[in-house]
């Protein structure tokens, strides 16, 4: 009934008709009114149910999304760490290699120096210093 009122006169006064001469409702066009404003009620009820809900369900999936995001994120920085300290020993195993050839190859060199100078100068017998 009160609906009605203001309904009435909140359009009375846009078109400009004096609201002093709303005359109230009979009972029975009052209980279609209020039947069809419970009905509009109940389906905007339900219509914000559903947005709110899809709106969490979203929220839920963007959540879910963003921590499967986070964990892959992860997983790479710590696979790329993996592979940097890989990577470090490797190329300390490549620096210290060329050096220990290097070193094998000079060792052989002297083997040979050797060799040769044994071939030339038979070892003498050790001479004996004189005393003083």
């Amino acid at each position: 009934m009160v609906y009605h009122w203001a309904e009435m006169r909140a359009k009375m006064r846009l078109m400009g008709f004096n609201a002093q001469a709303v005359k109230p409702l009979n009972e029975d066009a009052a209980a279609e009114l209020g039947a069809e404003l419970l009905g509009e009620a109940t389906i905007f009820v339900v219509a914000c149910g559903c947005l709110v809900l899809e709106y969490w369900r979203h929220q839920a999936h963007q959540r879910r999304k963003e921590r499967e995001r986070h964990t892959a994120w992860n997983a790479m920085r710590d696979e790329v760490d993996h592979l940097a300290l890989a990577l470090e020993a490797l190329q300390d195993r490549v620096q210290a290699a060329p050096l220990q050839s290097a070193v094998e190859e000079l060792q052989a060199q002297m083997r040979e120096v050797r060799a040769q100078l044994c071939a030339r100068d038979p070892p003498s017998a050790p001479q004996a210093t004189p005393k003083e």
